[in-house]
């Protein structure tokens, strides 16, 4: 079975409501209302293709802290070729958008959260470009890389911290929204802003999280 973006499409508007996320009341997103409900709907509906659990319906705090950063600085993004790393629900692409980027390139290797971040970003306006794919490792000559609650497993985030870094040392603004995952290259980082987030109890545990937006030092 072979999904198309049409389908995806349509599973997210009929399994999804808009609505704002906390910390983003300006912006409008395909948001779940139940955690167990959306998981146990996407896999009754895809069975055996194997695609990730459904990241793309919720606004996770890192996500929110980036896209309510840069929409607080515009002069981070203004101007910028943008890219929206894991975009999830493209929030933070979304924010980069609203708040002037020149282009805004999303990524992701689940093709319902491309699918999200387009019907999201229409619903906000944004010109933004969501692609399915692995980027890690790859350079389009972004002038900023956003990138929101990526450093929660260990093999992955060892590679992506790597590659971030890479990006920084040729020049690039590297952005990185995090409620405190436990592979955050915290020594490499500098701390630029933190925000209070409401999150869902089912996801984390808790009410609130601490998300703080770092950016890559010297």
């Amino acid at each position: 079975m072979t999904l198309t973006p049409e389908a995806a499409e349509a599973f997210i508007r009929t399994h999804t409501r808009i609505a704002s996320a906390p910390l983003t009341p300006e912006l409008r997103f395909h948001l779940a209302d139940e955690t167990v409900e959306i998981w146990s709907q996407t896999e009754e509906a895809l069975g055996g293709m194997g695609l990730p659990p459904p990241f793309w319906a919720f606004a996770w705090a890192g996500g929110q802290a980036l896209a309510r950063y840069v929409m607080d600085h515009p002069d981070m993004v203004a101007g910028a070729h943008v890219l929206d790393f894991a975009c999830g629900c493209g929030i933070a692409g979304i924010g980069a958008a609203r708040a002037g980027a020149r282009r805004v390139d999303a990524s992701e290797i689940d093709a319902f959260a491309v699918a999200a971040t387009r019907l999201n970003a229409a619903l906000n306006g944004a010109n933004l470009e969501a692609a399915l794919g692995d980027v890690v490792g790859e350079d389009a000559g972004w002038d900023v890389v956003l990138a929101g609650d990526v450093f929660y497993e260990a093999p992955g985030a060892a590679r992506i911290a790597d590659w971030l870094a890479r990006l920084h040392a040729r020049g690039a603004r590297v952005l990185i929204g995090d409620p405190g995952r436990t592979f955050l290259p915290k020594t490499k980082l500098e701390a630029l802003a933190r925000y209070d987030t409401p999150v869902s109890r089912d996801l984390e545990d808790r009410d609130v999280r601490l998300a703080q937006v770092w950016r890559f030092a010297g």
